[in-house]
């Protein structure tokens, strides 16, 4: 199973207009957007709109799964459902119709994924008292700890990696010269074409929030001498001062002068794109400034391997970079790769080759070119992720050869547990009850065992989630060296870990510890880069136990088919699947939101705050955002009092990047908004409020990845049809517990990415790295 390429932020910064909208001023509202506008394809928590499949053929009405029923239509045509008769839009409170509303609604403030897309939380947000110690950040504390830790036993080991709306002056220039390449009028090098810009005033702009960089950790606050003195440097370049506070928490203390030396380094700030960089850098250098600059050339290729773990890559083949380097205008993108790898800047990888030499006389014939294998790609990463995959590789080898083998009774998921270190479980949803009963005989012979999950909503008895665990919130906690105190660990929704979750996860379990990952390699991989499921899996060094309960119902026939590249019509008598044809995006809004406000409850019994909506992407008429408004306004209307939220408003909250918890707000005050999470009540500081916040009663099919709901509604508006996939199709069918509604307006792109879809595949080192440690002898599993 392949992982999607998406676009690219679980949940990190995506890029925007200019670099005034990056420092929290609200952008233009737009009449319409594409699925992939509004900050474009590099959204890290928008890798759902990343695969595209061959243009689809539309020569009639898509096969359809399922009835083709709303809830709570009358008129049944033996055991499949039809299509009712469509109602007239109903008007809102203002004599809009939801339609309307949706066509026309703002972009909400506060979005995990979109740093600079959002207005700042302010007025019910309060003053600027001090935050608590929240989650998040004893979460960020854990891992800043256990990552020196990590690095730490790095340092010890053999053979390291070589590492080898209102502008004016410059900024309105630059902002000009940026929609021009954006928008096709004007190529990338141009900017160095064009005459010096007359300079004009700058123009004083409220100061934004800090934003948390890519990184795990979450920077301390930077002092107010060196943001002031950042806050002089962008003003000399003609950049927004309002970013201040963002550059001098990536850049660090010596921020100032590192930026009026190598003014690119302003790539490093998340959202910020090569062109903005460029005018940047021409304001404060002049002409002495080119595209050939080493200081450009290396941050690119840098912001190029950050773009690209963005969409789940943990590094990219040379010549891809090269191809991305030649795009940006780089005139020898080879001489560029080879500047940025002997500055050490990022490393070069060629894995080596394991299989063995032929044995006998040295006077063998060589095979000829064309029959020998392929030579290993040559790849170029960053050694953030080289680390965690590393780390990663050795602690899952660590505990494949310190684990004492037993004998355990039982089924062959058990006896493989007893018998093994690391041991693999994939199946569906009615799969997980196997580890679960693992987990529960392992604590009847009296070891030490836990149940980790990736969301908190699919949390079983005695289990915790991983960001809980790993931050110390909850668990067994840790020893004197970061070991948890466990014997068994079983970590379900195991597709949902990214390399660096896995790599601090697998380094904080002791030596003899058993590890059990189990998960559905059908679902969409992590938001975060890597696909530790799937290399681990593939590398076949281990047991491998693949279950044989399958998921009942129609709606497990239905995503069971899809797993298999098969969109079948299922019988649905209790309207468990039920599709809604619509003719526009317009349509799929106003369709959306009577289905959560009024057919689902009233026909299902299923309640509105059960029910959750999963779409494409963020942008476009009938994405995230134009979905979220219309729902807002329908159930739960207000002026968005607290930074753009209301007590009762749905919300998705992303604590650390790559994990998205859901809830609902409570209240507000002087530190922030207060959620209601599961069983929790967490609080948003006050400056997080608007970088890892968003209205949630929609999200992607990443976000909602790893949970379920009674009632799921897929939009399919006919403007996503480029962002199907199968892997896509089959996760967002498959969070419905009892009823599955299908906004459909795809006609035969559905079916056709179910058939054809697969989402392009991750590129990553786990698997060699895993093979080169245990390959000998790897053991096989029950298939």
């Amino acid at each position: 199973m392949t992982e999607p390429s998406g676009e690219t932020a679980p949940e990190a910064a995506e890029p925007t207009e200019d670099l005034r909208e990056e420092a929290g001023e609200p952008p233009a509202p737009a009449a319409s957007e594409g699925p992939e506008s509004a900050g474009g394809p590099e959204t890290a928590e928008e890798p759902d709109t990343g695969g595209k499949p061959d243009a689809p053929e539309e020569p009639g009405a898509a096969e359809e799964p399922g009835a083709a029923e709303e809830p709570g239509a009358a008129e049944e045509s033996g055991s499949r459902t039809v299509t009712a008769e469509e109602p007239k839009p109903s008007e809102g409170p203002d004599g809009r119709t939801a339609t309307a509303e949706g066509a026309e609604a703002a972009e909400e403030p506060g979005s995990a994924e979109e740093s600079g897309d959002r207005v700042a939380a302010g007025e019910g947000a309060g003053g600027a008292g001090g935050p608590e110690v929240s989650e998040a950040q004893a979460e960020l504390a854990a891992q800043r700890e256990l990552r020196a830790r990590i690095e730490a036993r790095k340092a010890e080991k053999s053979g390291p990696v070589v590492s080898g709306a209102k502008l004016s002056g410059t900024a309105a220039d630059l902002l000009a010269a940026v929609r021009a390449v954006e928008g096709g009028a004007a190529s990338g090098s141009a900017f160095y074409e064009a005459p010096e810009p007359a300079p004009r005033p700058a123009v004083e702009t409220a100061p934004a929030t800090t934003v948390r960089p890519p990184a795990p950790e979450r920077p301390a606050a930077p002092a107010p001498g060196t943001t002031a003195a950042v806050r002089e440097v962008l003003v000399a370049g003609g950049a927004p001062e309002a970013l201040a506070g963002r550059v001098a928490a990536v850049l660090g203390e010596g921020a100032a002068p590192a930026l009026r030396e190598d003014p690119w380094q302003l790539l490093a700030v998340p959202g910020v794109r090569p062109e903005q960089a460029d005018g940047f850098a021409r304001a404060l250098l002049g002409p002495a400034c080119g595209p050939d600059d080493p200081r450009r050339t290396i941050a690119l290729t840098v912001w190029l391997l950050e773009r690209a773990a963005l969409q789940g890559h943990t590094a990219l083949e040379v010549q891809a970079v090269r191809a991305g380097l030649a795009g940006h205008a780089v005139p020898d993108p080879e001489q560029a790769v080879e500047t940025a790898v002997s500055e050490g800047a990022v490393l070069l990888f060629q894995e080596e080759e394991t299989a063995e030499e032929p044995d006998g006389d040295k006077d063998v014939e060589e095979a000829p070119a064309a029959e020998r294998e392929p030579a290993a790609p040559v790849l170029l990463g960053l050694d953030r992720y080289a680390l965690a995959e590393e780390s990663l590789a050795d602690g899952l080898a660590r505990l494949v050869r310190t684990a004492k083998a037993e004998v355990w009774e039982g089924g062959e998921l058990e006896r493989a547990a007893g018998a093994h270190g690391l041991v693999l479980h994939t199946g569906g949803e009615a799969a997980r009850a196997e580890p679960v009963a693992l987990a529960a005989a392992a604590r009847e012979r009296g070891l030490r065992t836990l149940v980790a999950v990736h969301a908190d909503t699919r949390l079983e008895k005695d289990a915790v989630t991983v960001a809980a665990l790993l931050s110390g919130a909850a668990g067994p906690g840790r020893d004197e060296d970061g070991a948890f105190a466990l014997d068994l660990l079983v970590v379900l929704d195991a597709p949902q870990l990214d390399v660096e979750t896995g790599a601090m996860l697998v380094e904080s379990l002791p030596d003899g510890c058993r590890l059990v990952l189990s998960g559905d390699p059908e679902v969409l991989g992590a938001p975060g880069a890597g696909r530790v499921f799937a290399d681990v899996l593939a590398s076949r060094v281990c047991p491998r136990i693949a279950s044989r309960v399958p998921d009942p119902g129609p709606l497990g026939e239905l995503v069971s088919g899809i797993g298999v590249g098969e969109l079948n019509q299922v019988e649905a008598p209790g309207k468990e699947v039920v599709i809604v044809p619509v003719r526009d995006a317009g349509e799929a809004v106003h369709r959306t939101v009577q289905l959560v406000a009024d057919s689902v409850p009233r026909a299902l019994g299923v309640p509105s705050e059960q029910t959750q909506v999963v779409t494409v992407g963020h942008g476009g008429s009938a994405g995230t955002r134009a979905l979220n408004a219309a729902l807002k306004q329908r159930l739960n209307p207000g002026p968005g009092r607290f930074g753009g939220y209301d007590p009762g408003d749905r919300v998705a909250y992303a604590p650390a990047p790559g994990h998205t918890v859901t809830g609902t707000v409570l209240s507000a005050d002087a530190e922030g908004l207060r959620l209601r999470c599961g069983r929790d009540e967490l609080l948003v500081p006050r400056d997080r409020v608007e970088s890892a916040l968003r209205h949630g009663w929609a999200l992607t099919a990443h976000q909602a990845a790893g949970a379920r709901w009674p009632a799921v509604v897929v939009v399919l508006p006919g403007d996503a049809a480029g962002g199907l996939s199968r892997p896509w199709v089959y996760t967002a069918f498959g969070r419905a517990e009892r009823h599955l509604s299908v906004v459909h307006g795809v006609n035969q792109a559905l079916p056709r990415a179910v058939a054809e879809g697969v989402a392009p595949e991750r590129t990553t080192r786990l698997r060699p790295l895993l093979e080169a440690l245990l390959a000998a002898g790897g053991e096989e599993g029950a298939a």
